[in-house]
């Protein structure tokens, strides 16, 4: 009875300081949130991770751990164009920054916007490298510090090959594979790509480059080709940066911020992106009646419910995705819905579910796809049965291919002197089983399930589309594409981000163009109150998750970095598949 007492005090006690935590913390905010003045400058950091939207830990975000996100960004710059206190944007920015192409082409897309309504953005950057002369060129003014880091190299993506690696460990994968372009498998199974697939990946590679090309010549006047000789030269000083046209001016931080205030004020008035987050949309008169219903799906696809794994990061689950639609089909102001994709795949039969759910919802309500940097494989297959798709001219979809199969871990297993004993019944009991090699019979059965199903896919993927089985697979095997080359080979139907999906699904939707429409953004992010009091073990265990990913994720970055040379230099992954 005496140890029932003390653990029952011990967690009043725990569960007080945590409530005495998450009040002190909200009073600080409020005690500290200044009032937006007339000619403030919204200031916008793009560093480190860039999720599409917030990670399954409410509690994370309340507490300031959560980051910023894509959404975040582009809502802040939406409602910037229309602030009538924000008199321009200024974004610092660093190659230390972990958004993709599509990503950073919606920001750049959203810059415009904003200074087509006038007002002036300026980049500011102390760490250069291609993605950031990429967003920057999409700016009024470019700055770097003097001891700016710049480099303007091509682009180049590395696949580890692990097939050696894993026979060493006496570890053999028996993957049925399909086929010829899923370089997803070859890393395991080949000590190189096949010709299709290193095919495939530069052709992307190139698209990719020459879209950049494009962007950076027209934003930086150098014309579509100007900047093959920056890469030819790779590393500037800044002030070599500065003769070359990379940049419009050296000088600190400091220097730059003194220039947004008005003339009469000593000090200029800088809105942080945090605070900024904090204003309503709708008091800039940018909302009405009728709701468009956002909802993001990001991260591998995997289990029931949104989670943070640890290792993979943002997982997917389908309940978690379908339980949202559901919501917004029942709520009788919500007109349409945008699906936003960002994720490379993960388990077939979930993205099959979340798929099912897309295709029942387009008969009640629109549903309109908005695939971010990548929508590929399982990515794709949650996407197509939608009534129209949307994506990034960068982003990555595609991949209609498949992987399946088993990982022989017995070879390792003896190794370390591990062994089992079964007890089994009934013909083959053990043909999953990790320590044994399929037999020739069992993986001749097992290919032939495999393909069975690849081919339901094809044969769906032609109903829903519109297109001929033969059009579809050869498209299929594996392929990838950038979202300008799905829109001509009929994969998806247009070239948009969020702003265009969104007029998209009102003009589906027949909302008359002179009526405003809402954004329901789901999963609805948790208040700090309601993430503790609401959330219990999982969503601390969550927030832990997402914190320990992030973090090591951001160490070990740091780490390569430091370790390839002073002036290291950055290899990002342009895809994934």
């Amino acid at each position: 009875m005496q140890a029932f007492a003390r653990s029952l005090l011990a967690s009043v006690l725990g569960f007080l300081l945590v409530i005495t935590l998450v009040l002190g913390v909200a009073a600080w905010r409020l005690d500290n949130q200044s009032k937006i003045e007339k000619h403030s400058w919204l200031h916008l950091d793009l560093y480190g991770e860039l999720p599409e939207y917030d990670p399954p830990s409410g509690l994370a975000g309340a507490l300031g751990g959560g980051g910023q996100t894509l959404q975040s960004v582009l809502t802040s710059l939406e409602m910037a164009a229309a602030d009538e206190r924000i008199d321009g944007v200024v974004l610092q920015m660093s190659a230390a920054q972990g958004a993709g192409n599509a990503k950073l082409e919606e920001i750049r897309n959203a810059v415009q916007r904003v200074r087509d309504s006038g007002k002036p953005v300026f980049a500011y950057a102390d760490n250069i490298d291609l993605k950031v002369l990429y967003t920057a060129a999409a700016c009024d003014s470019f700055f770097c510090p003097p001891p700016a880091y710049v480099q303007c190299l091509g682009m180049d993506r590395a696949l580890p090959h692990v097939k050696e690696a894993l026979g060493k460990l006496g570890i053999k994968p028996e993957l049925s594979v399909l086929k010829e372009y899923k370089s997803a498998a070859q890393v395991m199974t080949r000590t190189e790509l096949t010709p299709e697939a290193r095919a495939n990946a530069e052709s992307i590679l190139n698209d990719v480059l020459d879209m950049y090309s494009e962007a950076i010549g027209t934003g930086r006047d150098l014309g579509k080709n100007g900047l093959q000789a920056w890469m030819e030269q790779a590393l500037f000083t800044s002030e070599q940066a500065l003769e070359a046209g990379l940049v419009d001016r050296v000088l600190y931080w400091d220097e730059l911020a003194l220039r947004f205030g008005p003339d009469d004020e000593d000090l200029p008035r800088i809105v942080s992106g945090q605070r900024y987050a904090e204003e309503d949309r709708e008091d800039l008169d940018l909302g009405g009646d009728k709701k468009i219903a956002v909802i993001h799906a990001q991260g591998n696809i995997g289990g029931r419910e949104n989670t943070v794994n640890p290792v993979l990061g943002l997982m997917m689950g389908h309940e978690s995705i379908n339980r949202e639609i559901e919501r917004a089909l029942r709520d009788e102001d919500v007109v349409a819905i945008v699906l936003r994709v960002d994720s490379g795949g993960g388990e077939s039969l979930a993205s099959d579910l979340m798929g099912h759910k897309v295709e029942l919802a387009s008969r009640q309500k629109p549903v309109v796809i908005s695939m971010v940097d990548v929508a590929a494989s399982g990515g794709y297959m949650m996407s197509y049965r939608a009534n129209h798709i949307l994506a990034d001219r960068m982003t990555i979809t595609g991949s209609i291919g498949s992987i399946s199969g088993k990982f022989d871990m017995s070879g390792f297993n003896a190794k370390i002197g591990l062994g089992h004993s079964h007890i089994s019944a009934g013909p083959n009991a053990r043909m999953m089983s990790d320590d044994q090699p399929f037999t020739a019979e069992q993986f001749a059965l097992f290919e032939a399930n495999h393909v069975a199903d690849f081919q339901n896919w094809l044969d769906d993927v032609a109903r829903a589309r519109g297109l001929t089985v033969p059009a579809v697979e050869s498209m299929a095997m594996g392929r990838v594409f950038t979202g300008r080359q799905a829109v001509d080979n009929g994969l998806i139907d247009e070239i948009g981000g969020l702003h265009e999906a969104i007029a998209a699904a009102r003009r589906l939707a027949k909302v008359d163009t002179d009526k405003k429409t809402s954004l329901w953004h789901l999963p609805e992010k948790q208040g700090m109150v309601q993430s503790i009091l609401g959330g219990g073990e999982e969503e601390l265990s969550a927030t832990g998750r997402w914190l320990l990913y992030t973090n090591v994720h951001r160490d070990l970055e740091m780490v390569r970095r430091s370790l390839v040379s002073e002036n290291w230099h950055a290899i990002n992954p342009i895809f994934t598949n």
